[in-house]
């Protein structure tokens, strides 16, 4: 028989095991025994460190003796030697009271109290994405309506679509511009679910997917003070957490200053962190904010450990990883009049695009995702919006019945 010394918080405790041959398994089931500690709540190791660890996600870094089936001989454990045992929740000590897990000075700990111990906020330094590359033709009609026609005094954003590699390179060859309300310092996207189900269906036969969202900051806002708002902050928390892609991308378009004191447009890519979205889909973001809170501040409704300090208040740049922009040229034109702008397109626009692009195969004049979207209103979008949309794709000839309805759809006017 040995006798192994087992410290945890609660103290020095003594485990009495059959000899050597013991299995970390078969530890763990006499720990239960004559600890009143499950298992499943059990981590053993023989790095003292374990005891400074704060919380289960910290446990993890300790795996001397995470094989059930190692024998502790080959750990160098004799009798009398000391192990380490962290643990959940609470127990009984044997001839003692209830052990609670205490705070600093003694204080116990509510549940919402351990949860935040777990939230811990620290800067995220490896994105899941690379590298985000923008389809030149799609980035420009994005930046230049916000400069030209709305002069940076608003807010526009758009989904960005397209692909995402093994190796997690995002590439972006078209932006949705769905219905919205820009003002100075927010954005109220006003969605239409079967407008974007159309969208959807020809992303589905292009071969491309939803991968990110893209917006621009306004002239009147401060950009001195903060990379991204909490406003904003919020909107990219929530979709990001809606889409469920590890790899979805942020985007921001902003004037800034040159060296001759000229106006540059710039483009800036974001992930929000992995803890952002936790943090967005837990429900810990206030949701209401007010002219009177600091733009570069994050409010929470509950603390969380943001170095050494429990905080309220989370700097926002925490929330985001930048990743590396690149452009390309990708398979899209952009040159059909964009979605939900000013200006309602019509079927003249659609006579005037054909004709501009008369030379060209009739796939390449419909090679235009806008297009493609304006089209679709008068298809199935079940069957015809991606069986058109993969015409494109594969720059195969377009079946004649829907040469036909797009040419009578542009002769109507």
């Amino acid at each position: 028989m040995m006798m192994l010394r087992i410290r945890s918080r609660d103290g020095l405790e003594r485990v009495t095991v059959e000899g050597s041959h013991t299995t970390v398994s078969q530890l763990k089931t006499l720990i239960q025994d004559q600890l009143q500690i499950p298992i499943h709540n059990q981590t053993l190791s023989t790095n003292r460190n374990l005891l400074l660890a704060k919380s289960p996600d910290d446990f993890l870094g300790f795996t001397d003796m995470t094989d059930p089936n190692l024998p502790i001989s080959s750990l160098n454990l004799s009798h009398g030697s000391i192990l380490y045992l962290a643990y959940e929740g609470e127990r009984t000590i044997r001839g003692g009271p209830a052990v609670t897990p205490a705070g600093s000075f003694g204080r116990k700990m509510t549940v919402d109290d351990l949860i935040a111990r777990q939230m811990r906020v620290s800067r995220q330094e490896k994105s899941h994405c690379d590298s985000v590359s923008f389809d030149r033709d799609c980035a420009n009609a994005f930046q230049h309506y916000v400069n030209e026609s709305l002069a940076f005094a608003v807010k526009r954003g758009g989904f960005m679509y397209g692909s995402v590699s093994e190796g997690g390179e995002v590439e972006v060859n078209f932006v949705y511009e769905p219905p919205q309300q820009g003002m100075e310092d927010r954005l109220i996207l006003m969605r239409d679910a079967e407008e974007e189900k159309r969208v959807d269906a020809i992303a589905l036969g292009l071969g491309m997917r939803r991968v990110g969202f893209i917006f621009n900051q306004t002239v009147t806002q401060d950009k001195k003070e903060y990379t991204l708002s909490n406003v904003e902050v919020l909107l990219a928390a929530e979709l990001h957490a809606e889409s469920e892609l590890k790899e979805w991308v942020t985007a921001v378009v902003k004037l800034e200053i040159n060296e001759d004191g000229g106006a540059d447009v710039h483009f800036e890519a974001f992930q929000m962190s992995d803890m952002c979205v936790r943090l967005f889909r837990e429900g810990w973001f206030e949701t209401e904010i007010g002219p009177e809170d600091d733009p570069k501040l994050s409010k929470m409704k509950k603390e969380v450990v943001v170095g050494v300090k429990d905080l309220k208040e989370v700097d926002n740049d925490f929330f985001l990883v930048v990743i590396k922009i690149l452009d390309h040229q990708g398979p899209l034109t952009c040159t059909f009049p964009i979605e939900n702008r000013n200006i309602e397109t019509t079927m003249r626009a659609l006579k005037t695009h054909m004709d501009r692009a008369r030379s060209l195969p009739f796939v390449k004049r419909i090679s235009d995702f806008h297009l493609l979207l304006f089209v679709a209103r008068f298809l199935d979008v079940g069957s015809d919006v991606p069986a058109l949309a993969e015409c494109v794709r594969l720059q195969s000839n377009v079946p004649e019945g829907y040469e036909l309805l797009i040419d009578s759809m542009a002769n109507t006017c």
